[in-house]
């Protein structure tokens, strides 16, 4: 598919942070089989080299993402439910290798965010919209449901709005989608989400990187977990491990001699 061939960008920002750009605006940057494949390289990429500290996911165009490409759906409507089976399993594998990324993401959405790119939103630790964002889980109206981002989404805006929005397929708004969880923080325009996203590039840049991806991993290993002995011993183990590992201690010397941590950028 050669409209496919440069649908998904990789490009380093600065020192440390890449960005994995969706690249189809002509076409609303919605996605198939291939740029799924494209998505997963792109990540896999940047989640192995250590000199990559931060990953965006963001889009060309005014759009984040329609969702699935309408050839990709008509394709699959022909194929059988194995070769279905095989596709979707690709679909979730993104879903899993974005939300559990190594290194802190930062989606930033604007435009129209449908279907499966509401479960890109819900993968990422960090996500940057505008006012005249918009989401919607469309599937129902297709006669299909969101399944393999539903456990992301339901995390994300809860079990009582799932409920209400995989059955509705209504729209809503990019402050409805704060409200619920879906998103963070809500800017006034694309200038401004961009001029938001350089802020928290600078706050994480003053974070130590392990320390980033240790507490990503704590959440996964505390979150809808009964706070019994195992919970308390695990939790407990991981803070002692980080005190003794080199960036702990580093983090430690740094903070008791007031200065800044090795991890922390110079000034230009």
């Amino acid at each position: 598919m050669t409209d496919n061939e440069s649908a998904v960008l990789l490009r380093q920002r600065t020192d440390g942070i890449a960005e994995v750009v969706l690249n189809r605006p002509d076409k609303r940057n919605a996605f198939d089989d291939v740029i799924i494949q494209q998505l997963i390289q792109a990540l896999t990429k940047v989640d192995e080299d250590a000199a990559t500290k931060v990953v965006i996911l963001r889009s060309e165009g005014k759009h984040f993402s329609a969702g699935a490409d309408l050839g990709w759906m008509r394709r699959m409507a022909e194929n059988t439910r194995q070769e279905n089976l095989d596709d979707s399993r690709e679909l979730a594998r993104l879903m899993n290798v974005l939300n559990h990324l190594s290194k802190p993401v930062i989606g930033l959405v604007q435009g129209a965010a449908f279907g499966g790119a509401v479960g890109l939103a819900a993968c990422c630790d960090i996500v940057i919209a505008t006012e005249r964002s918009s989401f919607c889980l469309s599937e129902v109206k297709l006669g299909l449901i969101p399944a393999v981002i539903s456990p992301y989404v339901v995390r994300a805006i809860g079990e009582r709005q799932a409920r209400r929005y995989f059955i509705s397929a209504e729209v809503f708004t990019a402050k409805q989608a704060q409200d619920y969880g879906l998103v963070h923080i809500v800017c006034d325009d694309v200038d401004a989400m961009e001029a938001r996203c350089d802020q928290m590039l600078q706050q994480l840049t003053m974070n130590g990187p392990e320390a980033m991806k240790a507490a990503k991993d704590l959440v996964f290993a505390v979150s809808h977990k009964q706070i019994g002995n195992d919970v308390i011993e695990d939790t407990a183990q991981r803070i002692a491990d980080i005190r003794v590992g080199a960036e702990g201690q580093e983090g430690l010397s740094a903070f008791l001699n007031k200065r800044k941590a090795n991890w922390v950028p110079e000034e230009e």
